[in-house]
C-alpha cells in the first residue's frame, strides 16, 4: 500500500472529520493527527484549517487530495491488472453491510465463500444502509450490501434477494393472536424502530407516508440501534416492531416472539451496491458469482 501518511490524508480530506477518520481507518484520533502533522511537516505547509469545529483543506490541501485520489486509483488498477493477468483471485476483500444483512445473511455466505478460497482475505465493515453507501461512494469498501433503497444513479445496484417484513409482538402482546396486521393496527400500539439511516426504517416510512400514516404522530415510539436490540425489547413488551423475518427465526422457533403477516405485504431487496466504472479483482467477480449463486439456492 502506498504510504500510510497520504492515506491517513486521503480518508481524513474526504471525510473532513479527524473522528470519523480515526473510526473508519481504526486509528486513534491522536495517532491521525499525528500522521497529518507529520505529511504537513514534509511539505512545509498545513493541509486543512481547523476553525470554529470545522475541518476544511487549505488550497495546498485541495491539490494533495487531487493527487492522492489519482494516486490510489493507479495503485488499485496496478495492482488488480497484475492480478487479472496471473489469473490470481488471492488478495484483499473489504465488504460493507447493513446491520440485518450482517447479523443474518452474510455469515453462512461468507463462510462457504471461505472455505473454497482460503487465499483470499475479508474485512467486514458493518453500518446501517445510509453509512454503507456512503462507504461505496467514497472507495473505502470495494462491495457493500443493503437491505433498503439506494438512489444513486452513479453506483450500480444488483438486488440479490428478496425480503419480507414481518410485525413482531411478544407473546403476550394483544396482536399475539391475529392471523395478519396492517401498518394501521400496528401503529395503534407502541412502536420500536431502527435509527434514521437504517434500510429497515427506510422502507417502513415510505409505507407509512403511502398509507396516510404518521410515525412521528405515535406515542412511545423507541428508536434501537440493531435487530438484537429491538427483539430484546419487545420480549420485554416494551412495544411491538416491524423487522425482517429472517432475523427472527430462532425466537419464534423458542417461542419468545410471534411474528405476524403485514397486509398488504411488505418485501424489499437485498441488494449488492459498488461502483459503476471501478476496475474489479478476479476476487471481487469471484465472489459477486458466488453469492448470486448462494442467494438464488436461500
Amino acid at each position: 500500500m502506498s504510504d500510510r501518511r497520504l492515506q491517513v490524508f486521503h480518508t481524513v480530506a474526504k471525510l473532513l472529520s479527524f473522528t470519523k477518520a480515526a473510526d473508519q481507518l481504526h486509528m486513534t484520533q491522536p495517532a491521525v493527527t499525528f500522521q497529518i502533522r507529520q505529511l504537513e511537516e514534509q511539505f512545509d505547509t498545513r493541509l486543512f484549517d481547523r476553525a470554529h469545529n470545522r475541518v476544511t483543506l487549505t488550497d495546498a490541501g485541495e491539490r494533495a487530495f487531487e493527487y492522492a485520489e489519482n494516486i490510489f486509483e493507479q495503485y488499485s488498477e496496478m495492482e488488480n491488472a497484475i492480478r487479472e493477468i496471473t489469473g490470481d483471485i488471492s488478495g484483499s476483500l473489504v465488504i460493507g453491510a447493513s446491520t440485518t444483512v450482517a447479523e443474518y445473511m452474510l455469515p453462512a455466505l461468507l463462510g462457504d465463500f471461505k472455505q473454497q478460497n482460503p487465499e483470499v482475505k475479508m474485512r467486514l465493515q458493518v453500518g446501517n444502509t445510509e453509512g454503507i453507501v456512503s462507504m461505496v461512494e467514497n472507495n473505502t469498501i470495494d462491495l457493500g450490501v443493503v437491505e433498503g433503497p439506494v438512489n444513486n444513479k452513479h453506483l450500480q445496484v444488483e438486488v440479490c434477494r428478496k425480503d419480507q417484513l414481518v410485525a413482531v409482538v411478544s407473546p403476550s402482546h394483544p396482536l399475539a393472536k391475529r392471523k395478519k396486521v396492517s401498518l394501521a393496527d400496528v401503529m395503534k400500539h407502541p412502536f420500536i424502530c431502527r435509527e434514521a439511516g437504517s434500510g429497515t426504517r427506510e422502507v417502513i416510512s415510505e409505507k407509512l407516508k403511502a398509507a396516510g400514516l404518521d410515525r412521528q404522530s405515535v406515542s412511545n415510539t423507541l428508536e434501537l440501534g440493531s435487530p438484537e436490540a429491538i427483539k430484546g425489547a419487545v420480549e420485554a413488551g416494551m412495544g411491538v416492531s416491524i423487522l425482517s423475518s429472517v432475523s427472527v427465526n430462532k425466537e419464534i422457533e423458542l417461542g419468545t416472539l410471534v411474528a405476524i403477516p403485514l397486509t398488504p405485504k411488505i418485501q424489499r431487496d437485498f441488494s449488492f451496491v459498488r461502483q459503476r466504472n471501478k476496475f474489479r479483482a478476479p476476487a471481487m467477480e469471484e465472489l459477486l458469482e458466488f453469492a448470486r449463486t448462494f442467494c438464488k439456492a436461500s
